[in-house]
């Protein structure tokens, strides 16, 4: 009747899932009658000559583990040693892994403190921020034979092309009935410069930012991670022009200066001297702007609100207008003033190239905090979102005083590239007029 009992609960363990891969002999073993010992008669039973053959599952026992943590595919196609390599790989890559999260927590943590405390007006300390860099993997690699037998076996998620040019184009078509006016990058240059001046942007701020962002060779067309002059690559963003503006970035300039924009299109239609066509090209434009900005207006005037719907197919199709010949240097342009009026109104009148360029890079305010003197003491990954650390190798492993030393640095290499020269030289001749 016991020994009923002792099966009984086996089973149930068993269908629990609470033995696992244990054999019933052995569970069945280990279980006592409430009160007493085993059964005498258990232990001193010789095993039946049918279960020699059986006495060779120890080797299952130790695979079976194994195989139920990698996964018994995978588990099949590596070798014992090849599994407890994986395994050890696993183990490191995972603690690696938590360390990781742990370390972004906290300096999201801090960031959200930090923000709370400037809008009571309160001073940030040393202990706002988080002192160290970010946590390197210290571990094994997984060897090539391995790693590719586990893409085979478990392939990546495959990433989704971000949008490109044509797809930006293709959704101002379809959305609104526009097509960018093109011109050459000596006309999109001298658009530019004139409407820099006009705005008290220098010659030197809106050179250097071209230089960095574009690397001294790129054009009004160019898109992050298009090499400007062979036209190889993929996109790594969304950043279009001269000055790199984000999707999001053309939604928020749009809002903002839309209806002005309008308006100028109307006027320059009027101007005395312009041509019939010219005039009803202004005219058809100004009024596609006007759609694009009611849609634009659609969504809270935030920046969250704008990231999103620059991911949609209006959004997208927006942010063609960088690459229009009329309106792409005045967005652009406006884009950078507004870096240099935010740095006026916090008591920096004066910014260099590569300061202004840290505000366009990092974001007005945050470029301001980490021109601090506490803020350029500490390391740049308290200043950028996880994604936009590990995107963006200029930044990492730095201060911010580092980076907006390597941000000098690198201008000084692109301004001696022969777009970066042209811009310079376009600048000059617009000035002397």
């Amino acid at each position: 009747m016991r020994t009923q009992q002792r099966t009984a609960s086996l089973r149930c363990l068993l269908a629990l899932g609470i033995v696992g891969t244990l054999s019933l002999a052995v569970v069945a073993a280990a279980q006592t009658p409430s009160g007493g010992p085993p059964p005498k008669a258990q232990p001193e039973k010789a095993p039946p000559p049918k279960a020699k053959p059986h006495s060779k599952a120890p080797p299952q026992k130790v695979a079976a583990p194994k195989a139920e943590a990698i996964g018994a595919e995978l588990a099949a196609r590596l070798t014992p040693a090849q599994q407890e390599v994986y395994l050890a790989y696993r183990t490191a890559r995972g603690s690696y892994d938590r360390e990781h999260r742990t370390y972004w927590k906290k300096v999201e943590a801090k960031r959200d403190a930090r923000r709370a405390k400037r809008q009571l007006g309160q001073a940030f300390t040393a202990e706002d921020y988080i002192a160290a860099y970010p946590p390197k993997y210290q571990g094994p690699e997984l060897p090539a034979d391995i790693a590719k037998i586990v893409a085979e076996v478990k392939p990546p998620p495959s990433e989704r092309p971000l949008p490109a040019v044509a797809d930006f184009l293709a959704q101002a078509k379809k959305q609104f009935g526009f097509v960018p006016k093109r011109t050459t990058e000596r006309e999109f240059k001298r658009s530019y410069a004139t409407e820099a001046l006009k705005v008290g942007l220098t010659k030197d701020q809106v050179v250097r930012v071209y230089a960095l962002e574009t690397g001294g060779l790129g054009t009004y067309d160019m898109q992050s991670g298009i090499n400007p002059v062979t036209k190889q690559g993929k996109p790594i963003s969304s950043a279009l022009g001269y000055a790199q503006l984000l999707h999001a970035n053309s939604t928020g300039e749009l809002v903002k200066h839309g209806e002005a924009f309008a308006r100028r299109l109307t006027d320059m239609a009027g101007a005395p001297g312009t041509s019939p066509a010219r005039a009803a090209e202004l005219k058809a434009k100004a009024a596609i702007l006007k759609k694009m900005l009611h849609k634009a207006r659609s969504v809270p005037n935030e920046w969250g609100a704008h990231q999103r719907f620059a991911k949609t197919p209006p959004g997208l199709g927006i942010h063609t207008l960088n690459l229009d010949a009329d309106v792409g240097p005045w967005m652009q342009v406006l884009k950078l003033k507004s870096l240099k009026d935010s740095a006026a109104a916090h008591g920096r009148p004066n910014l260099s190239g590569a300061e202004i360029e840290l505000m366009n890079l990092a974001g007005p305010g945050t470029g301001l905090e980490m021109m601090t003197p506490l803020g350029r003491q500490m390391p740049t990954s308290n200043f950028f979102s996880e994604g936009g650390y590990a995107r963006n190798p200029i930044v990492r492993e730095r201060t911010a005083a580092e980076l907006l030393t390597t941000l000098e640095a690198r201008m000084e290499v692109h301004l001696k590239k022969a777009g970066s020269i042209e811009f310079a030289q376009i600048f000059d001749e617009v000035a002397r007029r």
